[in-house]
């Protein structure tokens, strides 16, 4: 096979490990089952089939084995099978994003606490967190099949069985309301919000993926599993602006207990009536962080209700 040319993409952050791309051979070494989905594109080049669900749940299982000390992961049949390079891009910024409030320091270790609001089948978010930076975190999810599997990861890698815990969502309709109590101090919320309205616009956008993929139509309905995830992973009514715009709404009754609120917002024409929202609550600050992965660009949105005085002064842990 022909290895794969080096070179850097300029666009994901300076400290991601996945720069340089994949280093098949490096990947295969480690997790050999990824040798059956590896194949030469017609640039001559090493690569897999991104509309394979099993190709790429493969290929998350040889990078979080090579790069994040995870020995077993795995998820059930069509729930999301995030990207790795894009997913450990938004833990390096929220670690910047708390350095610019302790004297430019990133702080590690446990006592960094972090709320992860639908962390979904694949628990990806608090591996990567805990991995890079050794913070602990508590995922949420409505759905109980995806915290079951997220539990089965977490006892399979003894590592996160004192990082990660657990705490199902029960009302769909709160996302920090009987989650957060008055003892937590968490220094940041996570959150990858359902950004489609409906199941159909979930489809569509599928099948425009699957178009920019150059996938045939005898693919095309497993990419479209491949790509659909469950409902609560990718739409809900309102899509992101309205689950945004609750998660605000709901920040505004637990001022102290977080520091930093944070949420990707992957529709930019969303960001000017989420400000609104923002201003209207009274936050004490805003922040936008722009992100890019390949063809696709996203934001943070972050924001806080401590001043300045009391960023410097917030102390980790209870």
């Amino acid at each position: 096979m022909k290895s794969r040319p080096i070179v850097e993409k300029n666009n994901l952050h300076p400290r991601n490990q996945h720069r340089l791309g994949y280093n098949f051979e490096e990947l295969i070494a480690v997790y050999p089952e990824l040798q059956n989905f590896v194949m030469i594109n017609e640039h001559a080049i090493e690569t897999i089939d991104f509309s394979n669900p099993q190709a790429v749940k493969a290929l998350n299982k040889a990078l979080l084995f090579a790069y994040y000390g995870i020995k077993y992961w795995d998820i059930p049949e069509n729930y999301l099978c995030p990207p790795i390079p894009g997913r450990v891009d938004y833990i390096h910024y929220l670690a910047d994003l708390l350095a610019s409030n302790n004297n430019g320091i990133i702080p590690q270790g446990k006592n960094v606490q972090v709320l992860d609001i639908g962390t979904g089948a694949n628990c990806i978010y608090p591996i990567l967190g805990n991995a890079v930076y050794d913070w602990s975190f508590v995922g949420t999810d409505i759905d109980e099949k995806a915290l079951m599997n997220c539990e089965k990861i977490i006892k399979n890698n003894p590592q996160l069985m004192d990082a990660i815990s657990l705490q199902q969502q029960i009302k769909s309709r709160f996302i920090f309301k009987n989650i957060i109590t008055a003892e937590d101090k968490f220094a940041l919320t996570i959150c990858n919000p359902p950004f489609h309205n409906s199941a159909e616009e979930a489809r569509k956008n599928a099948l425009r993926k699957i178009s920019n993929l150059k996938l045939n139509a005898k693919n095309s309905d497993k990419a479209v599993l491949n790509f659909g995830g469950q409902n609560a992973e990718l739409w809900c009514e309102g899509g992101e602006l309205g689950f945004i715009a609750q998660m605000i709404n709901e920040s505004v009754n637990y001022p102290m207990q977080c520091l930093w609120f944070t949420t990707l917002v992957s529709k930019k024409e969303n960001l000017s009536s989420l400000y609104k929202i923002l201003n209207k609550v009274n936050s004490a600050e805003v922040k936008t962080i722009d992100m890019s992965q390949g063809q696709k660009i996203s934001r943070i949105l972050a924001w806080t209700f401590h001043s300045k005085n009391q960023q410097k002064n917030w102390k980790f842990g209870r």
